[in-house]
């Protein structure tokens, strides 16, 4: 690793995760846990939680209780088959990923009484506290317990509470497992992680009524959630995807119907479902970009409560950077003049700043590129970079400089950004000083205009002090089938209807191999249009019409 490259990396992490950084790398566990094991444990408390709470199943389940009862499990669009109960908990030939799925214990929402009880005590059996264990790392613990509870105290609140030896070993468990968690909170990492452990904490200490946990939850929440949810509502990651979750672990934590726990969480709440409300397209999906996929968390219409009838016309999310236009007709705008994320947390962020993603008839035509997965490689290094979005890629390299599965160390940030709302369209200028690190020093302004008939224009201008190369790329989505390519001009059917690319400029454009990844895990072979331009100023104007 280049000193430049560890400096530009290393500088922007806040005081307290590069303590928690060194705690965890030179202690991976500060607590012993032979030392948490002989803790004794309390006489088990009632539930506390209200007779009529509910709370909704997490994730989009991809797993039924037939499959699992015959022992298959599948997890990122991966079946594998591990007996009933699995035969073995730790499964380390597989994905961390996937093994994380496996031990979040989300499945269990799927399964009657019996099965869920079954599996919970095998697990409590044949998976005690050690560590290095997967299952036992802060993260798939919180939300574990969190699901344990949800099942057993809200679900089959009646068959548990009847049944006194699950109870009691349910408790011992719990208990053990928040114990951990409360002494391995995720503090090198921050963000959504820590989130998760906050929550965790204060789910699981509601339900029981246990103070130590709850207070340590809420103090989390109450220090976590002013920085995590930015004011227009959208978590300050910048992924769709975990902007869901978080709404689900919100709307997790109100419907405990705990006083306190309620005036921390029902605000940002009401925030993020209207922020996810403008995060969606016409299908009900979401937008996919940084690290955004479908099939992972909660559909939105599941968490979108008063929030779900979505209104028409140009709307702006300007603390996250997301600007857009939904129209009666079905077409649908969304785009990226924003940071890549939180200069100390950038590990979700993509090569996007002034991409876009775009529906006409309720159909997508331009896509981002999604994510396919988290490991180091090929296709973790293609969904991040910025060739795979729709924008502009100079030199060959990207906007910022990423390295390994979550580090970005030199990157750049948009400024300038001014948005023209107006009843028929919008207007959208920035600038972003992504490319500055590269010969040249180069600059990349762009303006979207958007006529809500269904035109879209988009201006690129580059700067610089050396001749540079400069692509710009729109990704088609795998539905669509350019038809005709010639003059300065694409043509290109899609299920409802057509539309035309066309391309003002003097530069070279033509058709290139790409992928669309809208699930960890699936590849889709899809094709962009790519334009590319030398010079030392450049100026380009892609149109896009619906016909």
């Amino acid at each position: 690793m280049s000193i430049i490259r560890a400096y530009s990396t290393i500088r922007h992490l806040k005081a307290a995760q590069i303590k928690g950084q060194l705690r965890h790398r030179l202690f991976p566990y500060g607590e012993r846990p032979e030392r948490v094991r002989q803790m004794p444990l309390p006489d088990m408390p009632e539930c506390c939680w209200d007779r009529y709470a509910t709370f909704p199943a997490p994730g989009a389940q991809g797993n039924e209780a037939k499959a699992i009862e015959e022992g298959r499990f599948t997890f990122l669009n991966r079946e594998e088959t591990l007996g009933w109960p699995p035969a073995d908990w730790d499964v380390p030939g597989l994905p961390k990923l996937w093994q994380y799925n496996l031990h979040y214990s989300e499945w269990l929402w799927a399964l009657g009484y019996p099965a869920a009880r079954t599996a919970i005590l095998d697990w409590i059996e044949r998976h005690p506290l050690e560590k290095s264990r997967v299952g036992w790392e802060p993260y798939p613990t919180s939300l574990r317990i969190m699901n344990w509870c949800g099942v057993c105290f809200a679900k089959f609140r009646g068959r548990s509470r009847e049944d006194h030896d699950f109870k009691r070993a349910l408790w011992g468990s719990v208990y053990l497992q928040a114990e951990w968690l409360s002494r391995n909170l995720e503090t090198h990492l921050l963000g959504n992680h820590l989130l998760e452990n906050g929550a965790a904490l204060a789910f699981v200490g509601s339900c029981f009524g246990q103070q130590a946990w709850l207070s340590k939850g809420m103090e989390i929440l109450r220090e976590q959630l002013p920085e995590q949810i930015l004011s227009d509502g959208m978590h300050f990651e910048r992924s769709p995807m975990y902007h869901s979750r978080v709404t689900y672990l919100l709307t997790l934590l109100s419907n405990t119907k705990h006083e306190a726990l309620k005036q921390i969480v029902d605000d940002p709440l009401v925030r993020a479902r209207e922020a996810l409300a403008r995060l969606c397209h016409p299908d009900g999906e979401i937008a996919l970009f940084n690290d955004s996929a479908f099939r992972i968390y909660n559909p939105p219409r599941d968490l979108l409560g008063n929030a779900s009838k979505q209104a028409l016309g140009a709307w702006a999310l300007p603390d996250a950077g997301y600007y857009g236009w939904r129209g009666a007709d079905g077409s649908y705008l969304i785009c990226d003049a924003g940071p890549i994320g939180p200069d100390y947390l950038p590990g979700h962020a993509h090569g996007d700043m002034f991409s876009f993603e775009l529906s006409l008839k309720g159909h997508r035509v331009i896509v981002d590129s999604g994510v396919y997965d988290y490991v180091p490689g090929e296709m973790r290094s293609y969904c991040r970079s910025t060739r795979a979005h729709n924008t502009v890629e100079i030199d060959g390299q990207d906007q910022c400089e990423f390295w390994g599965a979550f580090r970005v160390a030199r990157r750049g940030y948009p400024c300038n950004v001014q948005w023209g709302p107006a009843p028929d369209g919008f207007r959208l200028g920035a600038e972003h000083d992504g490319y500055r690190r590269l010969p040249g020093k180069p600059i990349h302004h762009r303006t979207f205009l958007w006529d809500g008939s269904g035109c879209l224009e988009i201006t690129d201008r580059i700067q610089a002090n050396r001749v540079i190369t400069a692509v710009s790329r729109l990704h088609l989505d795998p539905a669509c089938r350019i038809t005709s390519m010639d003059k300065g001009e694409v043509r290109v059917e899609y299920p409802e209807g057509k539309f035309r690319i066309s391309i003002g400029a003097s530069g070279t454009f033509r058709q290139e191999e790409s992928l669309y990844c809208p699930e960890f895990g699936r590849k889709e072979p899809n094709v962009a249009v790519a334009v590319t331009l030398k010079g030392k100023e450049i100026e380009t104007k892609l149109s896009v019409v619906s016909s």
